[in-house]
Parts: structure tokens; sequence; C-alpha cells
């Protein structure tokens, strides 16, 4: 297999699919793709993600883009770790917090890049858009783990775990105000051995 991924290694939604392959213990390969530049626009690259984004991952003769489209293909392709739950409801959640944080929240993802978990925090301070939606963000998270589990959907990790706690990380890790009981559950996903070898990679000077 060989995994696509931005070349300073922030890219969230890279994170989750080499989490995901590492959970599955699937030997890959990486490639960066540098996103300052019109490398994914590259014919060569077209050629290979049909939306010219990174993750794209190729398994043999198989190219596939978009990251939770990716995870969904693993889960229910290789053995081993379960990416997402058995339970049929809990595993439309786990899709749907997917989902909220890919399209949702926009001020936060601006305003809190994930350069600040990897290259560190920012002083510019939340604006009012931003902070707004960092209380969507707490409201919703709480109600998701008020079951009192270690994880989104109880005692059992899935990949969403991985994507819910870098959206929180965001605010956490910048020394923004965040909760202490989701912060707690940020950090608690953020120390996952397969998250932390995405966050021990070498990356180039910002």
């Amino acid at each position: 297999m060989h995994l696509y991924a931005d070349s300073r290694y922030t890219s969230p939604y890279a994170l989750s699919v080499f989490v995901a392959l590492h959970e599955k213990q699937l030997p890959f390969d990486i490639t960066t793709i540098d996103l300052s530049s019109d490398a994914a626009l590259a014919l060569a690259y077209a050629k290979l993600s049909l939306t010219r984004r990174v993750p794209t991952l190729v398994d043999v003769d198989f190219a596939l883009s978009e990251s939770s489209a990716i995870t969904e293909y693993l889960h229910e392709t290789y053995p081993g770790q379960a990416l997402y739950p058995a339970q049929a409801k809990q595993r439309a959640r786990a899709r749907q917090v997917q989902a909220w944080v890919r399209s949702d929240l926009m001020p936060i993802r601006v305003e809190r890049s994930t350069v600040v978990l990897f290259y560190g925090p920012t002083a510019t301070p939340l604006s009012a858009e931003a902070t707004s939606a960092a209380q969507k963000l707490f409201a919703g998270a709480s109600e998701l783990i008020s079951h009192g589990g270690p994880h989104l959907c109880g005692d059992e990790w899935c990949i969403a775990d991985v994507d819910l706690a870098v959206m929180l990380n965001r605010l956490v890790m910048n020394g923004d105000e965040v909760p202490p009981h989701l912060a707690e559950y940020a950090q608690r996903q953020w120390q996952r051995p397969t998250v932390q070898q995405w966050v021990k990679l070498q990356r180039p000077p910002l």
C-alpha cells in the first residue's frame, strides 16, 4: 500500500488514515505532496487522486481519496482492529462525527489550524465566530461522551475518536479554554500509540 500525505504532516485527514493503517497493522509507504505548490493538481497525481487532495491511498491497482472513504474501505476489507463499531447505531454515530468535523466548525479550523498541534500555538485570540463554534463543539462532544466511557462509543475505540480529538485539541493544545472533561478525553486519544507515531514524524521547518 502507498499513502499520499501532506509534506508537513499536518493534515488531520492524512492523520486519520495513517492511524487506521497502523491499527490494521498494514505495511505501507508514504509519499508527501507539497500543498503550498501545485503538486496536488499535477497530472500525474490527478491520475491517482480523483479529488486531487490528500490523503490518497493506493492499494495495488485501486486508488481512493477522501479520508473517511479510505477508513471505511480499510475497515470493510481487512481483518484486525475494527475501525468502526460493530453495532449499527454506534457505527452510524461514528460516521456522523466524522462528517461533522469535516464539514462544520469552520471558524475553529481556520483560526486554529492543525499547525498549532505540530508546530506550536498562536497568540491570536479566538474571534466571536470561533468562540461560538467552540461552544457548539463543546456541547456536541459533551453529549457524545456523556456515557462516561473512555471513548466515543463507550469502551470500544473507533477511528472517529481520532477525528473528534483532533478538533478538540486544536483548542486544548493552543491553550484555549476547554471544559476539563473534554480536554482529558482529547489528550487520552492523543496518547494512543498509533496517533503518537504520526505526532513523532519528522517535519520540515515551518
